[in-house]
C-alpha cells in the first residue's frame, strides 16, 4: 500500500464529522496491525487500550460492536441487549459489505452503511483509545467518549467475564 493516511472514505468521514485535524494524528504503520495485539505492540499501549470495532448478525441484522483489545463479546449478553433470537460474528463478505472496509481495518465510524452500534462500558476506562482508520496499517487515537459519540453507540456491558 501506498497510501500514507487513513482509507479515502474514512478520510471522508471525518471532514463530515468536523474531524479533519485528526488526520495529522494517524499513524501508519508498515506491518499490519489487524489484531488487536499487532495494534498495540506497534503502538506501545495497553492491549485494552486498542478499540475492536466487530461486525455481529442479530438475526440476520448487521450490528457493530466497539470492544476494548483485551476483552471478548459476550454474544448472548448482545442478545438480550439487542432482544433478538440469534447473534453471531459476521463474515468477511458481511463486514466488507456493511461498512466498505475489510476485517482488521474497520473504524468504529465512517461506514458505508448505518448499522445500530453497541460500546462496550469498559472502553471507558482509559483517556485514549486507538482504533482502526479503515486500512490494517493505520490507527488514530481518540477519548473514548468522543468516540462513541461519534460512533453513534449505544452504551452497554457486553464483556464476556471469566468463569
Amino acid at each position: 500500500m501506498t497510501t500514507t493516511g487513513p482509507h479515502p472514505r474514512f478520510a471522508e468521514a471525518l471532514r463530515t464529522l468536523g474531524l479533519d485535524g485528526l488526520d495529522a494524528r494517524i499513524r501508519r504503520f508498515p506491518d499490519e496491525t489487524r489484531t488487536a495485539a499487532e495494534a498495540a505492540a506497534a503502538i506501545g499501549c495497553e492491549l485494552s487500550q486498542i478499540c475492536k470495532s466487530l461486525i455481529f448478525a442479530a438475526d440476520g441484522v448487521p450490528v457493530l460492536v466497539l470492544m476494548d483489545g483485551a476483552s471478548r463479546v459476550d454474544v448472548e449478553l448482545v442478545r438480550r441487549e439487542l432482544g433478538v433470537d440469534k447473534v453471531a460474528r459476521a463474515d468477511a463478505g458481511v463486514v466488507r459489505e456493511t461498512t466498505g472496509y475489510a476485517i482488521g481495518g474497520v473504524p468504529p465510524f465512517g461506514h458505508r452503511t448505518r448499522t445500530r452500534v453497541l460500546a462496550d462500558r469498559g472502553l471507558l476506562a482509559h483517556d485514549v483509545v486507538w482504533a482502526a482508520a479503515g486500512t490494517p496499517h493505520t490507527v488514530f487515537p481518540m477519548a473514548p467518549a468522543e468516540l462513541v459519540d461519534h460512533a453513534g453507540a449505544t452504551l452497554v456491558d457486553v464483556r464476556e467475564r471469566a468463569s
